[in-house]
């Protein structure tokens, strides 16, 4: 039976430092399977749920971008306080040696075991005479390091440019759409509305420029689409934040299809793709105050996506 080269990571975002970390790996060990270990939750929501880091994907992203990486199988490992407190020979015996591996490879900043005492250095004590033991560098995009953390910052500063940069995509926000005040569509501009779950990463509060695309298989009118023919994806205006001229309090993503007013989006789920910032987020005094500003997003908005499309 082939030996396996195993991956280990939270690869958060799956951006191209993790995807390096993939290449390397099949590049090193050629005809063996791929298998990439990963953690959910994320460790600190676990160790410390105060500081922990705002997630860029959800579990089941993040294992199709894994896959689509290049990965053969992806394990998860559920991350429990039980786990934590392994120290670092027993996460290998009980995580790693079953997977018969011939190479582990981590990016150089990994760390595991209990107060994450092992480092790759451990590892490859760990493994000698069984497996070997790669440790990579982190990519960089320019002199910047490409980490989740750079991704999270040029988010919360409403970057959504330089956050691609670093993912190698435009970031992607999902959820399943939701019913709200039903207020854009008196005003002429009906939104799709996602909420935004504390534990997830969002850009900052503002209007920006993207695509939005249903993920379930069926067309605008919710009927299902001819076998082959790939997701619907539409241009969109896109407002994240509280609606503060409403004295909304709930954060949302609310998305303005361009060009259509017959989707059928209750409840489907979809996914917006952030491409470029219009302006950050103001409270208005008026309704036609409001529409005029609106309409001048939507314009700009097209200019944004004839300049930048970002698909």
């Amino acid at each position: 039976m082939t030996r396996s080269v195993v991956v280990i990571g939270n690869f958060d975002g799956v951006h191209p430092g993790h995807q390096q970390v993939l290449a390397a790996a099949r590049e090193a060990e050629p005809g063996a399977p791929l298998v990439v270990v990963t953690f959910w939750p994320h460790p600190m929501a676990v160790i410390r749920p105060d500081g922990a880091p705002k997630l860029l994907t959800n579990l089941e992203d993040r294992v199709a971008l894994l896959r689509r990486a290049g990965a053969d199988e992806v394990r998860v490992l559920e991350f429990t306080r039980e786990l934590s407190q392994q120290r670092p020979e027993q996460f290998v015996e009980q995580h790693l040696l079953p997977l018969d591996p011939v190479r582990i490879v981590v990016g150089e900043n990994f760390r595991f075991g209990h107060r994450a005492s092992g480092t790759v250095g451990t590892l490859a004590d760990l493994g000698r005479g069984r497996f070997e033991v790669t440790g990579l560098p982190l990519v960089h995009v320019g002199d910047e390091e490409t980490c989740s953390s750079a991704v999270r910052e040029a988010l919360e500063a409403g970057d959504v440019r330089h956050a691609a940069e670093l993912l190698g995509r435009p970031f992607r926000f999902r959820g399943s759409v939701s019913h709200g005040d039903k207020r854009g569509r008196e005003l002429g501009f009906p939104t799709a509305n996602l909420p935004v779950p504390k534990e997830y990463a969002c850009p900052a509060d503002g209007v920006y420029a993207g695509w939005v695309t249903r993920l379930d298989g069926l067309d605008a009118h919710g009927a299902p689409l001819p076998d082959g023919q790939e997701a619907p994806t539409w241009p969109a205006a896109i407002s994240v934040g509280r609606n503060p001229t409403f004295d909304g309090h709930d954060r949302r993503v609310e998305s303005f299809v361009l060009d259509r007013d017959d989707l059928e989006l209750y409840d489907a789920p979809i996914a917006v793709d952030f491409c470029a910032r219009i302006r950050g987020q103001v409270k208005f005094t008026g309704i036609e105050a409001l529409i005029e500003q609106m309409d001048a997003d939507v314009a700009a908005v097209r200019t944004a996506l004839a300049e930048h499309p970002c698909r």
